[in-house]
């Protein structure tokens, strides 16, 4: 119960951050789009595309840090803490300063050739380089602050420091865009914020911890510990990325910018609902990082619980989102783009889910040091998105993007489920998996389908009032809860659900019992 507890104090934290920042991008996005236009936009997307590379490392040093700091902590080892934490700022400064020089570089030509980018768009691309390299870098050196308090589960420090960087990056947009309309302002907003996310992460690890924060300096040991786990990390990493990222690229490679353009703007609407997810899962990777001698069967407890429920979260806020795509899109930024993204969003939705089955298994791989195995899931995910990607756009174009997100994550989850078997020593481990992970999903995707037909058929026209829009989402989102309560109410573990289910509803209501 306590620590159920605190699992939901944590969640609710990151919730609350979340809901801030994303709400804050979405409300500016329309603002920038409009200011800038789609083609600017979307070689801003371009260009963080083409830095994302670097996020391999900066991901990688993140959460292995992560993952020291809290099994150090765990055992009281503060002075290999301080250790670890020298080590993971002189890496973050050793590779990051080269490789903002490379991205300075090298950047601008290679975007201008691989992309073919013409116009005034090229004389921007430099300066919007610069930028997003520089603003990459603050975001890594953050990213060992940041694990410091992920490690001690404080995750009001880390909400602290997500909405700052949010309210000045937002702010930055609204001051400086009407007067420097281009795409590299947007990035130096966006830079700004991760500035002060900076700043203010190593203050208050300053405060939070001053006998474990350190000036950079390389530890033999600590380096070879986060080498021999990051490597596989770095690889896990690399293909999350190339999964992420490759229908930019290809539709950057094939189409022209104003496609990424809209690309980006349905994969934010998504990606608003999808990271909210993620972020109230990511909880756990603390949380089994310090459990290491707990029984399997504990963990394994623990585990197909937490995956489904945010499997029935996923499933209700993403599955929601089909029946209402077009309308969401036409309020969020006008005809033009809806009549363009609606079904690359249902898509993207769909992979969505998919997606979010796989998140805890993802987090428990890495607090277990099991970072093969996350290379391995990731490696799958980007050949799967990848070859889709580059065998349906060069046919189809712009209408099959989304598809490759779709065929990545559907690979990952046969993967996983075949992994999971072998990972958890329980004698019903196939019938855990069908009921916790597998059934949910497959209840809230066919009845978000099911009521993305009848709304297009009875519902909704697509330029219905915001009050309209809501309300039907709020009533899919409902009948899809209900429904997959319901199927999951049934059979061996129905109990489980319910008194889970319990707990939750009742700690957020305001009076706590019936």
């Amino acid at each position: 119960m306590k620590s159920g507890s605190r699992l939901l104090a944590n969640s609710t934290w990151n919730a609350m951050a979340f809901l801030v920042s994303v709400g804050l991008n979405l409300l500016i996005l329309p603002f920038v789009v409009g200011r800038l236009g789609v083609a600017s936009f979307g070689m801003a997307g371009l260009v963080v595309a083409t830095i994302a590379p670097a996020l391999i490392f900066s991901g990688s040093l993140a959460m292995m840090s992560t993952r020291e700091f809290a099994r150090t902590l765990a055992t009281a080892a503060r002075h290999e803490t301080r250790q670890f934490f020298a080590t993971a700022m002189f890496l973050s400064l050793a590779v990051g300063i080269p490789l903002v020089s490379l991205f300075w570089l090298v950047g601008p030509a290679f975007a201008q050739r691989v992309f073919q980018l013409g116009g005034d768009l090229v004389d921007d691309l430099f300066a919007a380089f610069a930028f997003g390299a520089v603003g990459w870098l603050f975001q890594c050196i953050a990213g060992v602050c940041l694990a410091l308090f992920t490690a001690h589960q404080d995750y009001a420090r880390l909400a602290l420091v997500s909405v700052a960087g949010s309210v000045a990056s937002t702010l930055s947009m609204l001051l400086l865009i009407p007067h420097w309309p281009q795409a590299s302002t947007f990035v130096a907003c966006q830079m700004i914020g991760f500035a002060v996310n900076l700043l203010l992460s190593m203050v208050l690890a300053r405060l939070l911890c001053p006998d474990v924060v350190a000036f950079p300096a390389l530890h033999s040991r600590s380096l070879v510990t986060l080498l021999h786990i990051g490597k596989w990390q770095a690889l896990a990493q690399g293909g999350g990325l190339v999964a992420g990222q490759a229908e930019r690229y290809l539709l950057g490679m094939f189409l022209q910018p104003q496609h990424v353009g809209y690309y980006s703007i349905a994969l934010r609407a998504e990606e608003a609902i999808y990271i909210g997810v993620l972020k109230i899962g990511e909880i756990l990777f603390p949380f089994f990082s310090a459990l290491q001698g707990e029984s399997d069967e504990r963990v394994g407890d623990l585990f197909f619980r937490a995956s489904w429920i945010l499997n029935v979260l996923a499933v209700t806020v993403l599955g929601a989102l089909i029946p209402v795509a077009g309308n969401v899109l036409y309020l969020w930024t006008g005809p033009e783009v809806a009549a363009e993204g609606q079904r690359v969003l249902i898509v993207l939705a769909l992979a969505g889910i998919l997606g979010s089955g796989t998140n805890v298994f993802t987090f428990y791989l890495m607090a277990k040091g099991r970072t093969r195995a996350n290379a391995a899931i990731s490696l799958v995910t980007a050949l799967f998105t990848l070859g889709t990607s580059a065998v349906a756009l060069p046919y189809f174009g712009w209408p099959a993007a989304g598809w490759s997100a779709c065929a990545g994550a559907l690979a990952q989850m046969v993967f996983m489920t075949l992994l999971l078997r072998r990972s958890f020593a329980l004698p019903d481990i196939g019938l855990r998996v069908w009921h916790f992970v597998l059934m949910p999903i497959g209840v809230g995707v066919v009845g978000a389908i099911l009521l993305r037909v009848w709304i297009t058929t009875y519902g909704i026209d697509q330029g219905a009032a915001l009050w309209e829009v809501a309300g039907y989402y709020v009533l899919s989102a409902a009948a899809i809860l209900m429904a997959v309560i319901a199927v999951s109410s049934i059979g061996p573990y129905g109990a489980i659900c319910r008194r889970d289910l319990y707990r939750i509803v009742t700690r957020f209501l305001p009076a706590r019992s019936f």
